[in-house]
């Protein structure tokens, strides 16, 4: 015998008596690292429903590029910029310059068209501090953000002009 079961429906039309505002957290420390914590809430946030952007600027190496964000589950995008190496110098070529200007110029254009719950830029403050991406226009995205939106940016040594506007500071140290 087999048990059919329906799912009862339910009326989502409420709204909350509040506005939800969106959070600008940062993790940062004193060394190049892998946030598993940002990662963690990424995964969690997309389990259950929300969509998620996931941005390596200075990560390459597996020819991806925007054009080709590989999705994770069913709600989390992860983007890697379109470069044949890793990124930990101001050295590049013209065309790893260019990838990463499209790379920025995507993640703006999908913060502002809040296609996204989260948008997490990993190592941002290396490529802000790179002189890769203008910390202006970093600080720009934040306040022209869509006001449901969180973000989420890691990265040793983040910008004070960041941090300034940060809602949420994490930093990591070895003890």
């Amino acid at each position: 015998m087999v048990a059919q079961l329906q799912t009862p429906k339910l009326n989502l039309t409420h709204s909350l008596p509040y506005t939800v505002q969106g959070l600008v957290q940062v993790f940062t420390g004193p060394h190049r690292c892998f946030f598993t914590s940002v990662m963690a809430q990424a995964l969690r946030i997309a389990g259950q429903g929300a969509p998620v952007l996931a941005v390596q600027f200075l990560k390459g190496g597996i020819n991806q590029g925007h054009q080709h964000p590989v999705r994770l589950g069913q709600n989390l995008d992860w983007v890697r910029c379109d470069l044949p190496r890793c990124i930990d110098q101001a050295d590049l070529d013209e065309l790893e310059t260019r990838s990463i200007e499209q790379l920025w110029q995507y993640v703006q254009n999908a913060v502002r068209e809040g296609r996204y719950a989260l948008v997490i830029l990993d190592e941002l403050s290396l490529a802000v501090n790179l002189g890769l991406i203008p910390e202006a226009e970093v600080v720009a995205l934040i306040d022209s953000k869509p006001h449901h939106l969180d973000m989420i940016f890691t990265g040793p040594s983040m910008p004070q002009t960041i941090l300034d506007v940060a809602d949420q500071i994490t930093e990591i140290r070895r003890s």
